[in-house]
């Protein structure tokens, strides 16, 4: 089976791929010649994910998937959530989201949060979505060099270390992604 996943995110490409079987072709947008940047104006997470997959879906009529994450802290009221790449400003800078979300978490207590990630599945015609979330709380520094986004300030739940601070392999038997993912494969294994 090909099926494209419809992202610009090397990172995304890279975590996803990892998980793939070799019965599924992994296809990027490049592969399909999609060079636009796509849609990401909806209010929920799940939306933003329905509506990359919808759009590439229906300009090039292939399988597709997309997702969306979200990193939403319960100090902050669940922000920046579906704002999380461009929490900071328009520019989805990693750095300056890092230290927004740093500079108001200052002297909070309650550092409690989680990583949401919504897949949004389009095969023949049909839409599907598939949800993985990932327990944890939002660090008092930076720590680590790996990975990419809020990673280096994200601990999982049961963890010491940051995402940033765990290898790809280790990160994709906890992450976020990694479960959607993980519904996803099962969901295309068990048609």
């Amino acid at each position: 089976m090909e099926l494209v996943f419809a992202t610009g995110n090397a990172h995304k490409v890279g975590e996803i791929a990892a998980l793939i079987p070799p019965d599924i072709q992994l296809k990027s947008l490049a592969d399909i010649g999609c060079t636009d940047d796509l849609p990401e104006t909806s209010p929920t997470i799940a939306g933003n994910a329905l509506q990359k997959a919808r759009y590439v879906h229906e300009r090039f009529g292939v399988h597709c998937f997309a997702e969306d994450t979200g990193l939403e802290i319960d100090a902050l009221q669940g922000r920046p959530g579906v704002y999380s790449a461009r929490y900071a400003g328009p520019g989805k800078d990693d750095a300056a989201n890092i230290a927004l979300v740093l500079k108001q978490m200052q002297g909070v207590a309650n550092r409690s949060a989680r990583f949401r990630t919504v897949i949004a599945l389009i095969l023949d015609g049909q839409e599907h979505l598939f949800e993985g979330v990932v327990e944890g709380h939002i660090a008092e520094a930076l720590a680590g060099k790996g990975g990419f986004g809020y990673d280096p300030i994200f601990i999982p739940q049961g963890e010491i270390r940051s995402f940033a601070q765990m290898d790809l392999h280790t990160k994709n038997t906890i992450s976020h992604r990694a479960k959607a993912t993980a519904m996803l494969l099962d969901f295309l294994h068990s048609r």
